[in-house]
């Protein structure tokens, strides 16, 4: 079939039309098989595809799932900081996709980390929106470039696991705009997703699948999102009021297609509706068709596997490095400590459990390349106490040794999709095994399994170095045993701020909700937002990361170059023997605004590999957007006109060096009324020329006289005109009404 003899809704009945707006099952599209339109199979990611197995009874097992390279999970692709790494990702599982006949998979998933407690924060990318979207988009763009489908999850502020399918989120405009949306926003304006997936919660109680505003005016007529929106499985509550808000496919289905048809019938759901939902469906057919078209390929396992290290490689951050306790040494005496060194944590908990197609744990690696260490499990991942035993054994384990690696963490009962972690403590029979062998060999380095930030600061100082690993994926050996031992150099950078405690969080204090809702009262001031800008203590600030190599970053330079626009330019050299990369981070910092903004925001980055010696000059433009801010009096951006400082540094508290750029601003401005204060007239265009003739007049003794000291103009400058009298007595009625007259003329 070709694709001007391709089916269109124009070809199908009512009922057909409506079956298309639900899946065939839980796993498929409903096709309309005599119609050409076929019911291709759809199903998770977001780090790999998990494709399940058939099942005689129909139902869904997560840990049954065909064979597939498990990448990084986001926690750790994240900190590569690196959308070109992301892409190469995103390639690869598109290939799966076309071996196993899969024409969307869904992912990835970009929900803010509000709080580190989420229990899906392993999912997701980061508490800062900029680097999640621009990293994730590299993700969407390699998928889609195999012409296979991604479904960008989950729209939108599905920010905890709590009570999840029911919470109303309640969250203002500006923090929709400025924290929770320009992810999406992104992602769907730089790479168009075939699919979005709305969220199972409500948005200022409504729910997301239901939401007009959500997926019609803002998705598609706002952002211009061209694909279908699906929802999370059980998100739709109502088939009618879903479909006309532009929800375009319920999964799995209800089994309620007459419901459509009945509302189409009856006028509630208008004809052009139901044809723009179901073309919808039929376009993304027809998108899938050349790729779910090729018979026999076979992806290659070993070429995937290979991409999966290097991203594992470049996940790992390495948070401490005293007396250059790492790399270690090839001769080095090695003891490995710790249960998660034999037993690899490499992905969370949930729907986007993958079988990999192989797994190489630590021990195994070091088996491979012929490293002989002693090995003690340490621990156990149960809740029971410790074993006297097994401390006992790791301590001996340690003595004589050159370096110690004690691997701890949360085991995967502790965090997963379905509930929010309790804690920020990594089990406390940990802790205090590492005292124990601290005190028997003081060159311990921790390293660290954990999907999302874990509480660093009542340990650290046990510790020579500290590696987080995140969760790797299938090569999560291989690349802990790259960096370790100095085969590359860690280049991670923290995609979260690591708290000295959980109770610094500011979302703490409506976390996670109560009565059905959960109130978003930080704002924008989320992660390092509220951190760098109330001057709170952290253990480790965002994108923070060391290196083996060492850096230098000079010759910044700032330039205007639009009314509210401007580029930096910087250059980057490698000062070491080492071969490593750093990346180049850019914040602004806004000057004196009419609204609550924080300290400073991430607005570009660029992650730049250099051998030993050598120096590159990068280059980042910042747009209108990366000085604006979300003005709920204007209902759009805002750009006000003044002095801004660029930061150019190496995390948001490593700032190198600072530019100031002087920008027009937008010129927008709100139309006076008479609740308007007078301040505000007087800061107004419009409103200071007629408050300039308004003061000549009352001098020439035309109009009432306004107060002539400190203290009343402070009055009358706060206060808004319909009150004058308060101040003036009646004459103020004669100056109110001048005001408005006048400026009536000048705008009509």
């Amino acid at each position: 079939m070709s694709e001007s003899t391709y089916p269109s809704v124009n070809d199908l009945t009512l009922e057909e039309k409506a079956s298309l707006t639900s899946g065939g099952d839980a796993w498929h599209l409903q096709g309309v098989e005599h119609k050409g339109i076929p019911g291709y199979m759809i199903t998770d990611g977001p780090h790999g595809l998990r494709k399940a197995n058939a099942s005689s009874t129909g139902e869904t097992d997560l840990n049954d799932s065909v064979p597939a390279t498990c990448f990084p999970p986001a926690a750790g692709l994240s900190s590569a900081w690196n959308p070109d790494l992301a892409f190469q990702v995103g390639e690869a599982m598109g290939e799966e996709c076309i071996q196993e006949k899969v024409a969307v998979i869904l992912g990835p998933g970009v929900n803010i980390k509000r709080n580190p407690l989420g229990g899906r924060c392993f999912e997701y990318w980061s508490e800062d929106p900029f680097l999640a979207g621009h990293e994730a988009a590299g993700l969407v763009k390699g998928v889609q470039s195999k012409g296979v489908g991604t479904s960008l999850k989950h729209f939108a502020v599905n920010n905890q696991e709590t009570d999840r399918l029911r919470v109303s989120a309640n969250v203002s405009p500006r923090a929709l705009r400025e924290i929770y949306f320009p992810a999406f926003e992104h992602i769907v304006k730089d790479a168009q997703p075939w699919t979005i997936m709305c969220s199972y919660n409500k948005i200022n109680g409504v729910h997301s699948a239901q939401n007009h505003w959500l997926l019609t005016d803002v998705l598609r007529n706002e952002w211009g999102f061209k694909g279908i929106v699906m929802s999370d499985w059980g998100a739709d509550h109502d088939r009618v009021a879903s479909l006309n808000a532009g929800l375009n496919l319920e999964m799995p289905p209800s089994y309620t297609d007459d419901q459509i048809v009945y509302a189409a019938r009856d006028g509630r759901i208008q004809p052009e509706q139901l044809d723009r939902m179901a073309q919808g469906m039929i376009d993304l057919v027809n998108k899938s068709r050349a790729a779910m078209s090729i018979d026999g390929y076979r992806f290659d396992v070993d070429a995937h596997d290979e991409v999966a290290r290097q991203a594992a490689v470049e996940s790992i951050v390495l948070l401490k490095n005293d007396d250059a306790v790492l790399p270690v040494a090839a001769d080095a005496k090695v003891a490995v400590i710790g249960e998660f060194a034999r037993s690899l944590r490499y992905q969370g908990g949930g729907s986007s459990h993958i079988t990999p197609t192989k797994m190489t744990g630590f021990l195994d690696t070091l088996k491979d390349r012929g490293i002989d260490a002693a090995f003690a499990p340490g621990f156990t991942f149960a809740d029971e106490p410790q074993d006297p035993a097994l401390t006992a054994e790791a301590v001996e384990t340690a003595k004589g040794a050159d370096v110690v690696l004690l691997f701890l963490g949360l085991p995967e009962a502790a965090e997963s999709e379905g509930f929010d972690r309790e804690s920020l403590d990594i089990p406390a029979k940990q802790v205090e095994l590492l005292k124990e062998v601290s005190a028997a060999n003081k060159n311990v380095v921790v390293v660290l399994s954990n999907g999302s930030v874990v509480s660093v600061a009542p340990w650290r100082d046990h510790a020579k170095g500290i590696l987080e690993t995140w969760l790797l994926g299938q090569c999560g050996g291989p690349a802990m045993a790259d960096v370790i031992f100095g085969v590359q150099s860690p280049s991670g950078k923290l995609s979260q701020t690591i708290p000295m405690n959980i109770l610094d969080d500011p979302s703490m204090l409506n976390w996670p909700g109560e009565e059905g809702h959960v109130d978003y009262g930080e704002g924008v001031f989320v992660g390092y937002r509220y951190y760098d800008t109330y001057g709170k203590e952290v253990a480790y600030p965002f994108g923070y990361g060391l290196s083996y190599a060492s850096f230098e970053i000079s010759d910044v330079a700032v330039a205007k170059t639009g009314a509210n626009t401007a580029s930096v330019t910087a250059t980057v050299t490698n000062t070491s023997d080492v071969d490593g990369a750093e990346v180049v981070q850019v914040y602004v910092a806004p000057g004196k605004a009419n609204v609550a903004r924080p300290k400073h925001e991430l607005k570009g980055f660029v992650k730049v590999f250099l051998a030993a010696g050598e120096s590159k000059t990068v280059t980042v433009d910042l747009d209108e957007r990366a000085f604006a801010y979300w003005s709920e009096k204007f209902n759009d951006w805002h750009v006000e006109s003044g002095e801004y400082t660029v930061e150019v540094g190496v995390s948001s508290r490593d700032i190198v060096a600072t530019g100031v750029v002087e920008l027009d601003g937008d010129g927008k401005t709100a139309a006076l009324t008479e609740w308007s204060t007078f301040g505000e007239w007087k800061a107004d265009p419009v409103g200071s020329k007629i408050v300039a003739d308004l003061v000549a007049k009352a001098d020439a003794g035309e109009l009432p006289k306004l107060p002539q000291n400190d203290m009343m103009d402070m009055f009358l400058n706060s206060m808004p005109i319909n009150s004058l009298t308060t101040l003036l007595g009646e004459p103020g009625k004669q100056t109110t009404a001048f005001l408005l007259g006048e400026y009536a003329k000048a705008t009509a």
